[in-house]
């Protein structure tokens, strides 16, 4: 559409509505919704919220943005809508917000036709890849508009105003809610005959292992493919036919044989689930029985997130040939990240298995019951019971916490799932690894890397990290705000999109992607830059060691840069047998804290900084300590705190003091000498913190519902109970503990 039919559109509407300068500049309108649930909520009340926004906005006569289509479209002008989207055109990128703009494109021109038709007109032009990025946006659409309105009109009920973001936020949600439902079953079909168009789709393939196991998978390639294809496979334990189905058309679409691999037992395989243990066998058969197919030109690239990230690994255990590269997310290792980190084990893990070892496909209604869970806990911690026995609360028996709790050393059991020790030498092939900042299993993927390194220090192995959760790292789409922090806009990537660059620098020779400019990669918080180093070490061009001082300032201990000139102590009691109490808090929830609290644990702050300074690393340090016990858990946390007492979470240390020095073999305490406890698997990041701010450091015994209590016996863990309480531990922190801050400088 050219320049003035858009200013012709823009005028016709502002003078449909007033457009006087006090509206147009206003930051908030007049809500005037009486609705408080999406049920509730009129298509009337709608268009006259929409009629609001559209006045208060710019008085532009070329002004056009999605929002402003949307409104339109909610207020009734279908017309002037639909030309307003066809101007702004269906160009799919990895923001959702691309795709929503096809959608509603269509949805405008529906009134006529059916929106199935419209919505195939609309993805008529678009290549593969941009029509599967549409696809997967509509996937589980309805229940996430219906979820995020429902969210909005509960959090402004009875409001008289509303900030405009919330305001469009509440008509574009109510617009695609409506037009799915609308649609009904076309949607499905329209995107099932695009498919079968495009793609050769064979949903049952059964692959025999040479163990005479059968694995269910899913094939979709090309249908104008003139050649054979290399293979983009996704081994995964959390089978569901829709998700397969996407995973592969979208290796399809960008030119690979799409090969989706489920778990020994998962869907069509009749053997038994086990978990993490099979790994090692089952992906090299199905890589193996993918590379010698007709289709196939008999290499595979293996990628995707978590237990599909750990899959990948562990096929390289016994790495085949036809295996050319990996592009694990946020991959889990068992043993280390989960179910037990540091080798204390974490209830978050607890409901897991019956998510996906109790059917064919996944136990949702089980997994997704957070008051179970969450009452289980509590309901173990409060009954003192040793943690073993924690099914027996629960009266569902949980067969494999009770294998895992058998091995609570990172013992030969864990070791045979994923490479270890002298088998990352052999890894010769390229790795791409993505993970997050706040990825719950950051350690685990990390691990690998390290290790890589370690035995292979040439590994052509390289790491993308930044500003993002487990799910986050995953994602085409990042969220704009994670837990309260604003992630800064160059953060954004496309990890689908990245993953297929690369599979593309392997397998057909392009360029590396251009953000791998060095073998880490990494977004600094706060900066909105990227910074490239040729290992972790290098992100951080000096450590600064902090003492852990008995000196008290503004209420809390101090971070002091000198060793103390005598052996001082901090002391601290912990009572285990007090159910009343918890222990501080580590998990980064919110990232951003307006309000932090450090009423418990140990508090020690350095002072005001001098200038502005970059962290990038990891927390690491030494502390020494003397205790009555043979053993404690514990945790160390890192913070920013500004001058305003708000906070924003760093890094952290979770883990057993008797592992401390290494996972596999435990050491115990010499109770009441003095016991130095070496740190260093914590989370890395990278965070510009300003002039005047704090480093504040929190440290604490561990004593909580959300993982198994060490008494300090220095037994088995599993089997100590509240019985073992008896006598309080007693511990000194000696001054003489320190922490190393890793400092880069800023140009």
């Amino acid at each position: 559409m050219s320049i003035p039919k858009l200013a012709a559109i823009a005028v016709a509407i502002f003078c449909f509505h007033s457009t006087d300068a006090k509206a147009a500049t206003a930051q908030s309108i007049f809500y005037g919704l009486t609705a408080t649930s999406e049920e509730s909520l009129s298509a009337d009340e709608l268009a006259a919220l929409a009629v609001r926004l559209l006045d208060s906005e710019p008085a532009d006569p070329a002004y056009l943005t999605p929002n402003h289509a949307a409104l339109l479209l909610a207020a009734r002008n279908y017309n002037v809508a639909a030309d307003a989207y066809q101007s702004l055109g269906c160009d799919p990128g990895p923001d959702q917000s691309t795709s929503r703009i096809c959608f509603l494109g269509a949805s405008s021109r529906s009134t006529q036709s059916a929106l199935g038709d419209q919505l195939a007109w609309t993805l008529r032009p678009l290549n593969p890849v941009a029509k599967e990025r549409v696809f997967a946006w509509l996937r589980g659409r309805e229940a996430a508009e219906e979820a995020s309105l429902n969210r909005l009109l509960a959090q402004f009920a009875s409001a008289s105003a509303i900030d405009r973001d919330s305001a469009v936020q509440i008509v574009e949600a109510a617009l695609v809610l409506r037009a799915v439902r609308a649609a009904g079953p076309s949607i499905d079909d329209l995107i099932s005959q695009q498919r079968q168009s495009l793609y050769e789709i064979d949903a049952s393939v059964l692959i025999q292992t040479p163990e005479g196991v059968t694995l269910s998978a899913t094939l979709v390639r090309p249908r104008n493919a003139l050649e054979v294809l290399p293979t983009a496979m996704w081994f995964t334990i959390y089978s569901d036919r829709a998700r397969n189905l996407e995973i592969a058309s979208e290796a399809a679409a960008h030119g690979y044989a799409g090969l989706v691999v489920n778990a020994r037992g998962k869907l069509d395989s009749d053997d038994d689930i086990r978990p993490y243990e099979v790994e090692t066998f089952d992906t090299v058969a199905a890589i193996d029985w993918a590379s010698t197919q007709s289709w196939s030109d008999g290499r595979v690239g293996m990628y995707g997130g978590s237990y599909t990230g750990f899959a990948a690994w562990a096929a390289t255990k016994r790495l085949p040939e036809a295996l050319k590269t990996i592009v694990p997310y946020v991959a889990a290792i068992p043993g280390q990240g989960l179910p037990m980190e540091n080798n204390v084990f974490l209830n978050a893990n607890y409901g897991w298995p019956f998510f996906v070892a109790t059917n064919r496909t996944l136990n949702r209604s089980v997994y997704n019951d957070p008051d179970r869970w969450s009452s289980l806990n509590e309901r173990w911690y409060q009954s003192g019971q040793p943690y073993r026995d924690i099914d027996q609360l629960d009266d569902v028996p949980n067969p494999w916490l009770q294998r895992w709790l058998e091995h609570p050393s990172y013992d030969a059991y864990w070791q045979a799932m994923v490479p270890y020790g002298e088998d990352f030498a052999q890894i010769d092939i390229p790795i791409l690894s993505i993970t997050g900042y706040y990825d719950d299993g950051q350690i685990s993927a990390l691990q690998y890397l390290k290790e890589h390194y370690r035995y292979r220090p040439d590994a052509e192995h390289y790491l993308v990290i930044g500003p993002y959760d487990h799910f986050g790292a995953q994602s085409s789409y990042k969220p704009k705000v994670l837990r309260e922090y604003q992630i800064d806009p160059v953060a954004q990537f496309d990890t689908s999109g990245l993953t297929f660059a690369w599979f593309d620098h392997v397998f057909r020779g392009e360029p590396r992607p251009e953000l791998l400019a060095d073998r880490i990669n990494y977004e600094v918080m706060g900066a909105n830059v990227w910074r490239h180093a040729p290992s972790l070490d290098a992100m951080a061009e000096t450590h600064q060691r902090f003492y852990l001082s008995d000196a008290v300032s503004q209420g809390h201990f101090s971070l002091s840069g000198n060793l103390p000139s005598d052996n001082r102590h901090v002391s601290q009691t912990v009572d285990f047998a007090d159910r009343t109490t918890s222990s501080a808090g580590y998990y980064p929830f919110p990232v951003e804290n307006a309000e932090p609290d450090f009423s418990a644990g140990l508090v020690f702050q350095t002072e005001p900084l001098t200038e502005e300074i970059e962290i990038s690393g990891g927390l690491s340090g030494e502390l020494h300590v003397r205790t009555n016990k043979r053993d404690f858990d514990f945790m160390a946390a890192l913070y920013e705190v500004r001058e305003d007492s708000s906070s924003f979470a760093l890094s952290y240390y979770l883990g057993r003091a008797s592992y401390a020095r290494d996972i596999s073999e435990r050491e115990l305490l010499n109770p009441n000498a003095i016991n130095l406890i070496p740190f260093d698997r914590s989370r890395i990041n990278s965070r510009r913190v300003s002039k005047g701010s704090r480093l504040v450091l929190v440290i604490d015994v561990i004593s909580n519902n959300f993982h198994e209590v060490n008494y300090g016996t220095g037994g088995n863990v599993a089997d100590e109970s509240i019985t073992d309480a008896s006598t309080p531990l007693a511990i000194d922190w000696l001054t003489s503990s320190f922490i190393d801050v890793p400092f880069h400088s800023i140009n």
